[in-house]
C-alpha cells in the first residue's frame, strides 16, 4: 500500500503576531472583529442607558425633545408628527419591515419550511407568549390594566442574538438557529396582537387604498427595471393608508415584506452573471460593467437584498433610537419605591423571566420526552434552559406596546421598571446557566466523539450495516486532501472488505473551496435519486470544474433525471441536510477536513491506508450498527 501525504484544508485563522511582528489593527477591522450582532446590541445598551440618565438629569428637557412636532406637506395635505411619534411610528416600520423579510424567508427558504424541524421552535414560541401573559393577567389583576399583558409577549431578537453572540455556550450554532426560528414565530405572534389588540379609532376606508397599494407592491416583481422606485412609492402609500385607518402603521411595513418574493439563486443565473463578468474582464466598458453587476444582483432575491441592505440602519440607527426615544424612565427612590409594590412591575417581571422560561423550555422539555420534532447535536436541555432565560429579554416590542396598551403616566413608569429589570434579570440567568452548562461538559465539547449517531436512513453509508468496523468522514469535495483520503478508504476497504462501512457527511470550507457548498447540495439532489456516492466520484474526479454548468453537465452524464435534479438544488430538504452536517461539525469542533472518526472516536495523525487499519484495530469498542 501507498502511503498518502497527510495534509488538511483548513478554515482561515487570524494570524498571529510575535514579539517584532506587533502591528496594530485599523478601528474598521476591530469593528469588523466583533461582529454586526454585538455592535447592535450594545449600541441598543448605550442608547438605553443614555435615555435612563437623560431622564433623570433632566426629565423635562427629555420630554421636550421628544415631544418636539415636525410638520412635512404639500398644501392642505399635511403631517403632523412629534419626534417620538416619527420614530415610533414611521423608523419603526422599517424595523417591523425587516422582521416580516425574516419571517417571510424563514418559511419560504429556511427553518420553518418542514414541519419536523418548524415544530419544536413553533410550540416553543407559543409557549412563551402564552404562559407569560397568563402569568402577568393573574398578578396585575385588580390594577385595571391587565390589558397591558402584551407587553410580556415579545423577545427582543436584536438583544437575544447580540446576546448569544456574548455570553453563548461555547458551541451556540444549533441553539442560534433554533432561537432565530422561535423569534419569528415570536414576532408574528406579537405583530398579530398589536394588530388585534391595541389598534383603536379603526377606520377600514383606507385599508381599501393600501390594500390596491399591496397588490402593486406585489405586481411590481414582474416588472423588468425601476423596481426600487415603484417599491418605495407604494410603500409610502401603504404606510400612510395604515395610519390613516387607525391601524399602527408599523405593521405595513411587515404587510409590505410578506410580499417581496424571495428564492435561493438560481444556478443558471448565478452562471450567467459570472459570464458577464468575465466578458467584462477581457473589454472593459461602462455598458459590460452595468450588465454584469445587474445580472450579479438580480441572481439574488430582493428579499436578501433588502434584509443587507437596511440591516446595518436598524441595528445602528432606528433601534438606539427607539431606545432613546422610550426608555427614559425616571428612576427616584419615590418611583423605584412605587414600582416594587406595583403589580404591574412585578407582572412583567414575572411574566417575560419566569413565563417565558417556563413557557418555551417546558414545551420544549416536553417534546423531547414525547420524541417530537428535531433535535440535533448540541441542542441539549440545559442549552434550551439558557436560551430560555435569554427569551425574557422583552426589551424593543415590550416598551413599543407599552406606549399602546398604557396611558397613565405613572403606570408606564412601573411598566418600563419592569422590562428594564426583567431584561437585566434575564441576561446575568442565562449567563449563569451557560457557564454551568459549558462547566458540566469539558469531554463533549471537545468533539473527540461523534455527535450524531450513524442511521442507515439518514446517512449515506457504503459498506454493511453489520460491519464491526466504521469510519466516519467529514469532508469537502473541493479539498485535494479529501480526495486522497478517498483514496486511502478504499485500500482500506479491499483490505477489510465486508468487515467495514464508510459514511460520508458535509463539512464543505466555503471560505477555502468557493463552490463546496454546491457541490455539497449537488450531491444530496443525487441523492435523491440514489446516485450519491456516483457523484461523490464525479466531483472529486474534477475537482477544478464544479460550477453550476459543471454539476448539471455531470447530472446528466450519471443518468439522472434533470430537471428533478435541478428542482432538487433548492429544496429545503437538500439545504438543510446539508446544513445539519456543518451544524454538526461546528459543534465538534471540525475546523479542517477530512476529518475522520474511527468507530466513533476522532482520529488524529496520517489517514493512509496502513495508519487507518492500525487505528481500526486499536479501537477497544466496537460501535453497534444502528436500528
Amino acid at each position: 500500500m501507498t502511503n498518502v501525504t497527510i495534509g488538511r484544508s483548513t478554515e482561515p485563522a487570524r494570524a498571529t503576531r510575535g514579539r517584532g511582528q506587533r502591528s496594530r489593527r485599523s478601528i474598521a477591522e476591530k469593528v469588523h472583529a466583533v461582529g454586526q450582532n454585538r455592535i447592535g446590541a450594545l449600541l441598543l445598551l448605550l442608547a438605553t442607558v443614555a435615555a435612563i440618565v437623560w431622564a433623570n438629569v433632566s426629565f423635562p428637557s427629555y420630554e421636550s425633545f421628544w415631544e418636539t412636532h415636525l410638520s412635512v406637506g404639500v398644501g392642505d395635505l399635511t403631517l403632523d408628527f412629534t419626534l417620538h411619534a416619527l420614530v415610533n411610528d414611521a423608523l419603526m416600520a422599517i424595523f417591523f419591515f425587516t422582521v416580516g423579510l425574516e419571517v417571510r424567508r424563514e418559511f419560504a427558504i429556511g427553518e420553518l419550511t418542514s414541519w419536523s424541524r418548524a415544530v419544536v421552535p413553533v410550540v416553543a414560541a407559543i409557549a412563551g407568549l402564552v404562559v407569560p401573559a397568563v402569568l402577568f393577567v393573574l398578578i396585575a389583576r385588580g390594577s385595571g390594566e391587565e390589558h397591558a399583558w402584551g407587553v410580556v409577549i415579545s423577545t427582543d431578537t436584536a438583544f437575544l442574538v447580540g446576546a448569544l453572540a456574548l455570553i453563548g455556550p461555547r458551541v451556540p450554532g444549533r441553539l442560534r438557529v433554533f432561537l432565530l426560528a422561535l423569534a419569528v414565530v415570536d414576532d408574528i405572534g406579537a405583530l398579530s396582537i398589536i394588530a388585534l389588540v391595541y389598534t383603536e379609532d379603526f377606520n377600514p376606508m383606507p385599508l381599501i387604498i393600501a390594500a390596491i397599494g399591496l397588490a402593486g407592491v406585489y405586481f411590481t416583481r414582474y416588472l423588468r427595471g425601476g423596481r426600487g422606485p415603484v417599491y418605495a412609492t407604494l410603500s409610502i402609500i401603504v404606510w400612510m393608508a395604515f395610519l390613516a385607518s387607525g391601524v399602527h402603521p408599523t405593521l405595513a411595513g411587515v404587510a409590505i415584506a410578506l410580499l417581496v418574493p424571495v428564492y435561493r439563486p438560481n444556478r443558471r443565473d448565478v452562471e450567467h452573471a459570472l459570464d458577464l463578468a468575465r466578458t467584462f474582464r477581457q473589454s472593459p466598458n461602462t455598458e459590460y460593467a452595468r450588465a454584469a453587476a445587474n445580472s450579479l444582483r438580480e441572481s439574488i432575491s430582493i428579499n436578501e437584498r433588502l434584509q443587507s441592505a437596511y440591516a446595518p440602519y436598524v441595528a445602528y440607527v432606528i433601534l438606539p433610537l427607539f431606545a432613546l426615544a422610550n426608555a427614559g424612565v425616571q428612576l427616584s427612590p419615590a418611583i423605584l419605591t412605587d414600582a416594587l409594590g406595583s403589580s404591574i412591575t412585578w407582572g412583567i417581571v414575572v411574566g417575560l423571566v419566569l413565563g417565558k422560561l417556563i413557557g418555551v423550555f417546558g414545551s420544549t422539555a416536553l417534546l423531547r420526552v414525547f420524541k417530537l420534532g428535531e433535535f440535533g447535536p448540541g441542542l441539549t436541555l440545559d442549552r434550551i434552559l439558557g436560551g430560555a432565560a435569554l427569551c425574557g429579554i422583552g426589551f424593543t416590542i415590550s416598551l413599543f406596546i407599552v406606549d399602546l396598551a398604557i396611558t397613565d403616566e405613572a403606570a408606564q413608569n412601573e411598566a418600563r421598571v419592569g422590562v428594564l429589570a426583567a431584561s437585566v434579570i434575564a441576561f446575568v440567568l442565562a449567563t449563569v446557566i451557560f457557564r454551568i452548562s459549558d462547566a458540566s461538559r469539558p469531554d463533549e465539547d471537545s468533539g473527540q466523539t461523534l455527535a450524531r449517531p450513524i442511521d442507515p436512513a439518514r446517512d449515506h453509508v457504503f459498506g454493511s450495516a453489520d460491519a464491526p468496523y466504521t469510519i466516519v468522514e467529514y469532508g469537502d469535495f473541493q479539498c485535494p486532501f479529501c480526495l486522497k483520503a478517498s483514496g486511502s478508504i478504499q485500500e482500506v476497504k479491499e483490505e477489510l472488505g465486508d468487515r467495514l462501512r464508510y459514511v460520508w457527511r458535509h463539512a464543505p470550507l466555503e471560505q477555502v473551496h468557493p463552490n463546496a457548498l454546491a457541490g455539497a447540495e449537488a450531491a444530496e439532489a443525487a441523492s435523491l435519486q440514489g446516485k450519491f456516492f456516483e457523484f461523490e466520484r464525479g466531483l472529486f474526479a474534477d475537482q477544478d470544474n464544479q460550477r453550476p454548468t459543471d454539476i448539471i453537465r455531470l447530472a446528466g452524464e450519471l443518468g439522472l433525471d434533470v430537471e428533478k435534479f435541478e428542482r432538487d438544488l433548492t429544496s429545503s430538504k437538500v439545504t438543510g441536510r446539508v446544513r445539519d452536517d456543518m451544524l454538526d461539525a461546528e459543534a465538534m469542533g471540525i475546523s479542517s477536513v477530512p476529518t475522520l472518526f474511527i468507530n466513533g472516536r476522532r482520529h488524529t495523525g496520517p489517514y493512509d491506508a496502513q495508519s487507518l487499519i492500525r487505528a481500526l484495530a486499536a479501537t477497544d469498542q466496537v460501535e453497534a450498527p444502528a436500528p
